[in-house]
């Protein structure tokens, strides 16, 4: 089959979050997919077939290639890295179920605690641009893994502003950090402030700085929305991290698409 056709079908079937068995039944039903992948009813690939390319694409680490192709074609449309980062991380749900043929959780997802729930699954972490809103780094890890120790991993380099949650308070101490020369814009535990009583000025003071601070990171959720949102990915599909991994690349690279559409309905790139 085309290579075209077959990465098509593989946007799809990340966009509609279809199984392999899913996503080859899909083609026969649907003639909007097949039209769009360029293939007829009379040859199409079927589910083992859709799952060899998705190995071809992790065996040679390709959903990072598309990344930084998508990232490249947006920023020849104005679209570039400036020079602030925004960073977060956002937990993924695994099967906590024993009910498989292994009969166990998958050893590579692990547990963790926020608030007061427990979480089994991986996270993904991911450095945003603080301009456009486009996600130029991803890793993924699993839960158990602290926000504040992948940091340096989702940076491109050539920031002069970093903003982060509460959760990564400490960061610029840490020694992969040391000589990089950006202002590191943390927000403040609650408890920093809330001690001088919610009347003072202080207090006010301080709320104030913080929404401003808040208002700056609020770009770093629109990703997590959109494959949460938009492409419905809630729960991780494989087994293992690289397996995932590579499918969340492909998922934020599709959310930068998602996210220029109107940029580029503009320059006249995509029909409406």
């Amino acid at each position: 089959y085309p290579l075209a056709a077959m990465l098509r079908v593989h946007l799809m079937q990340n966009w509609f979050g279809y199984s392999d068995p899913a996503m080859e039944e899909a083609l026969y039903e649907t003639t909007l997919l097949r039209q769009f992948a360029g293939l007829g009813l009379e040859r199409l690939p079927d589910e083992t077939t859709i799952l060899n390319f998705r190995r071809l694409l992790e065996k040679h680490a390709l959903a990072a290639g598309m990344l930084e192709v998508i990232n490249s074609y947006l920023g020849e449309r104005g679209l570039s890295l400036r020079r602030g980062t925004l960073v977060d991380a956002t937990l993924i749900h695994a099967p906590s179920s024993t009910k498989n043929k292994e009969g166990k959780r998958d050893p590579q997802m692990h547990s963790t605690k926020k608030g007061n729930q427990y979480y089994f699954g991986m996270k993904a972490h991911i450095g945003v641009d603080a301009e456009s809103g486009l996600v130029h780094h991803i890793v993924g890890t699993t839960a158990n893994v602290a926000d504040v120790t992948q940091v340096d991993k989702v940076l491109h380099g050539e920031e002069t502003l970093v903003s982060l949650d509460a959760a990564y308070v400490g960061v610029e101490k840490r020694p992969e950090h040391a000589g990089r020369k950006v202002v590191w814009q943390i927000a403040a535990r609650r408890s920093t402030y809330q001690k001088h009583g919610k009347h003072s000025v202080l207090y006010r003071v301080k709320r104030r700085i913080e929404k401003a601070k808040a208002q700056v990171r609020a770009k770093v959720e629109y990703p997590f929305r959109v494959i949460k949102r938009q492409f419905g990915y809630v729960k991780v599909r494989f087994r293992g991290l690289t397996k995932n991994t590579a499918q969340l690349v492909t998922l934020f690279a599709l959310s930068n698409l998602w996210m220029a559409r109107k940029h580029l309905r503009v320059a006249g790139e995509v029909r409406p």
